[in-house]
């Protein structure tokens, strides 16, 4: 089986319920506090074990990052290429408001303390056919991908958090572009799905895009088709994870040997129950829970 690598973040998350997101100048109180493991990372490497990946983190976190490590480790997550001696670990302020929509603060931490010698060391363990997953929380990101590409590793980016420099990065060497609707914007320039999957294909014809629009669904995009896929009926309580938990089943079930309609079905299907429930990496379904459930599909 094809391995998958996930160089990312890992953070320690601050969930405040409230009831409406605080304005500037305001002081309002949460209704709970919630202290979760997170990160896009390893939200993400929980994810792509859950969804039967054989997957290997790479980060790095401070002493007090022990927890957080376990619970990776419980969830099936090899962490033999994490290092524990960053100066400290990453963290989240994440507000949840009576919606389940949700605004985020995060501090890098030991995220952004990357060396080369632990990137060097994890991609030389890796080759073609497996995967490299990654989003824009750790440090180095063009070097992780031009060792990634030079291994012939397939490389899936999600480009969150976005940000300008984004478009300086070697993005010719990317196989999947996962994003969502205001990602995808900032790097196509473009307003509405599927002008921003056509323009990012005319960019990167050799790559795939997977974007993601909510309640919309997804879409799906490369050079020669494009599929969509829409959404399931549930209660939104938490989308923290949501995307995480697509991008996890989503790959895993590429790399599994599934088709990209059956990759998208099972991603869907993940990321509607994890939306259902509160936290974020403690949110994502088991692959058999996944295929279990009975969702109402609603397009």
């Amino acid at each position: 089986m094809n391995k998958i690598l996930n160089i990312g973040s890992i953070n320690i998350d601050y969930v405040y319920d409230v009831k409406d997101f605080v304005k500037p100048g305001e002081t309002i109180p949460s209704l709970a506090l919630g202290v979760f493991p997170g990160g896009k990372g390893l939200n993400q490497s929980i994810a792509l074990a859950k969804a039967g990946g054989q997957v290997y983190h790479a980060g790095k976190v401070g002493r007090d990052g022990q927890k957080v490590l376990e619970s990776m480790a419980r969830a099936g997550v090899d962490i033999s290429f994490t290092e524990k001696d960053g100066s400290a670990t990453g963290h989240a302020i994440i507000q949840v408001n009576t919606a389940g929509e949700n605004c985020i603060i995060l501090h890098a931490g030991a995220n952004y303390e990357l060396g080369r010698s632990m990137i060097d060391r994890c991609a030389g363990c890796f080759g073609e056919g497996d995967f490299l997953v990654l989003q824009n929380e750790v440090n180095d990101i063009p070097y992780i991908i031009k060792k990634a590409a030079e291994r012939r590793l397939s490389i899936a980016f999600n480009l969150a958090p976005f940000v300008p420099e984004i478009k300086d990065y070697p993005l010719d060497l990317v196989n999947y572009f996962l994003v969502n609707e205001t990602e995808g914007k900032g790097l196509s320039g473009k307003d509405g799905p599927g002008e921003i999957a056509d323009e990012i294909i005319r960019m990167f014809p050799k790559a795939a895009v997977v974007l993601t629009m909510g309640r919309d669904g997804v879409l799906y995009r490369d050079s020669k088709r494009i599929l969509r896929h829409g959404v399931y009926d549930v209660p939104a309580v938490d989308t923290t994870a949501a995307g995480d938990t697509f991008i996890g089943f989503f790959v895993s079930s590429l790399v599994g040997g599934q088709t990209v309609e059956e990759a998208l079905r099972r991603a869907s299907a993940a990321a509607a129950i994890a939306v259902s429930r509160k936290g974020a990496s403690s949110s994502v379904p088991s692959l058999e829970e996944t295929l279990a459930s009975n969702l109402r599909y609603i397009g």
